[in-house]
């Protein structure tokens, strides 16, 4: 069973915990992503931002992007998979939280980001539906 490491986009582009909104939102739109991971000066890993975050912790609350920091959104540690984990766990840690992404960290360093579409060009089908209906299900 292939890792995390061997199905991973290893070409992975930080937000910094200092920069505003705009700025993260720009990045996005540039490389087409919806999340992206936020990084700190020490390189490790302080949390994920999504377009999502954006829109309902900021613009839907009537606050200016160019003056909140992708910082003040990354919320306590960061749900990630290490790199020589299998795509099985990387399957088990999806579903466990409900994302679509993972961080993939090597010792503290962030190496890559594992998606679904990654896990399912590397598996059979049936586990990767069984996900997508488990990250789906409203609560």
């Amino acid at each position: 069973m292939p890792t995390a490491r061997e199905i991973m986009t290893n070409d992975v582009s930080c937000v910094r915990e200092q920069d505003d909104l705009r700025s993260a939102a720009r990045q996005m739109a540039e490389l087409g992503v919806g999340s992206l991971p936020i990084c700190g000066d020490d390189n490790r890993l302080k949390g994920m931002l999504t377009d999502r975050d954006i829109v309902v912790k900021v613009l839907a609350e009537g606050r200016d992007p160019a003056k909140v920091t992708a910082g003040e959104l990354a919320q306590g540690e960061a749900v990630t998979i290490g790199a020589d984990d299998d795509a099985a766990e990387v399957l088990r840690t999806m579903g466990k939280y409900k994302v679509r992404r993972l961080p993939v960290i090597d010792g503290h360093e962030l190496v890559g980001i594992v998606a679904v579409a990654d896990v399912a060009r590397s598996l059979p089908d049936r586990p990767v539906g069984d996900l997508i209906e488990a990250i789906s299900e409203r609560h």
